[in-house]
């Protein structure tokens, strides 16, 4: 025969039993009502890209040494700083695709970040790579390319191939956004003293002098 207090315990735990089940199948059933609550209440449009512009690209050409004009519609953001890494990211993919005029690895990703800020000096020292991206109201801006340390390690070395990249960059950031006036690099976030060897990355580019004016040689 079971003992009464054992009758008791049992009967104490079945109970708990059945009222934690309860407890546990209500918590089950909101859970899953705020779950459908919140599948009702999503957007249902796709998100906005930015609309398609022409883009104006400054390509090397390895076989000649020159800079060949490309138009290309891109999907460019509105904002200056996005605007100039979109289009610059577009070159280095056209550099990192097979049958490249000029075969440069990387592509899009070697391109960490671009600042934009108002024009100084050409023999301005180190830009610090942390520094806001501003606008100048008025004049002429100052952009920063910084390239990661992956880039700069894979680029092909040697005195022209090397300027080539860098003025076919300051001459693609002008044609797009004409503020630009002045250009440095930046490796990793830090000053470099060259690309690959050969290109100085020490000193202020100015690009409008890397737009090729006749024949497409910068």
């Amino acid at each position: 025969m079971i003992p009464r207090y054992q009758t008791v315990i049992f009967v104490i735990l079945l109970v708990v039993s059945v009222v934690m089940g309860s407890v546990l199948w209500q918590l089950r059933e909101r859970a899953h009502e705020r779950l459908l609550a919140g599948e009702d209440s999503a957007p249902t449009q796709a998100p906005e890209v930015a609309p398609a512009e022409q883009a104006t690209l400054f390509v090397a050409n390895d076989a000649d040494n020159s800079l060949m004009t490309q138009f290309l519609s891109l999907p460019l953001p509105q904002s200056p700083g996005a605007r100039a890494h979109a289009v610059l990211g577009k070159l280095l993919d056209l550099y990192a695709a097979p049958g490249a005029t000029h075969p440069v690895p990387g592509g899009a990703s070697s391109i960490a970040q671009v600042f934009l800020l108002p024009e100084t000096g050409s023999d301005s020292g180190p830009v610090a790579p942390n520094s806001a991206a501003t606008e100048s109201p008025t004049g002429s801006q100052l952009a920063v390319v910084n390239f990661t340390a992956a880039f700069a390690a894979n680029h092909p070395s040697g005195l022209e191939t090397e300027t080539l990249t860098v003025l076919s960059i300051c001459a693609t950031l002008h044609a797009n956004l004409p503020r630009v006036s002045q250009v440095r690099f930046l490796v990793d976030g830090q000053p470099r003293a060259t690309l690959a060897g050969h290109a100085d990355l020490t000193r202020t580019y100015l690009a409008t002098e890397a737009v090729p004016t006749e024949g497409n040689h910068p």
